[in-house]
Parts: C-alpha cells; sequence; structure tokens
C-alpha cells in the first residue's frame, strides 16, 4: 500500500486539513519529524480525518451544507 495521491492537486488542502485536524484534537502535530507523537495520536488525527469525510460526503449526498 502507498501513500500516494490519487488526486495530487489535493495535497495542499489535506495537508491543511491534517494540521486543521490535529489543533482540534491537541496533537502536536507539525511539518517534518513527528516521530515523538504516538501511534494513539498519530491515529487519532487520521481516524478524525476520516469521520470527517465521510461526514462531509454523506452531507453533499443527502444535499444539506455543513453546519
Amino acid at each position: 500500500m502507498s501513500n500516494k495521491k490519487v488526486v495530487p492537486e489535493a495535497k495542499t488542502a489535506m495537508d491543511n486539513f491534517k494540521y486543521e485536524v490535529a489543533s482540534e484534537l491537541g496533537v502536536p502535530l507539525k511539518k517534518g519529524y513527528n516521530g515523538d507523537l504516538t501511534s494513539a495520536q498519530n491515529g487519532s488525527v487520521g481516524g478524525q480525518m476520516v469521520k470527517k469525510m465521510i461526514e462531509a460526503q454523506e452531507r453533499q449526498m443527502a444535499g444539506s451544507t455543513p453546519q
């Protein structure tokens, strides 16, 4: 499995989203090396990102707007 982006043009937006979610969760994610973070911290960021993306897609499919 690779970390290659399906839509390379979205890289900047995805990076910004990752840092936004990390900030919301209180995870001190920074650009560059983050080996000092636990796997639970990193996993919480990824998990929350997926949760928010699914929620946004469900809203779009239902025809509603984000709140």
